[in-house]
């Protein structure tokens, strides 16, 4: 019973993260306008989002491992 406790804390911690990192994404930038594109101008996008998501993922971690006893 414990165990399966513990498995479900931990899912439903992932789906809170996933949700969080969801939005982050979402409000990272606005997309593309097509001018831009066109232009062929080249941005640092993924790795600006690999970046926020590494921080989300470092936050969660930290917090999760402050709140276990």
């Amino acid at each position: 019973m414990r165990a399966a406790l513990s498995i479900l804390g931990l899912v439903i911690l992932f789906a809170i993260v996933m949700f969080m990192m969801k939005k982050q994404v979402q409000q990272l930038s606005p997309p593309p306008s097509p001018a831009a594109s066109a232009a062929g101008g080249t941005d640092n996008t993924p790795e600006a989002v690999r970046q926020q998501v590494q921080s989300i993922v470092d936050q969660a971690a930290s917090a999760a491992s402050a709140a276990q006893p």
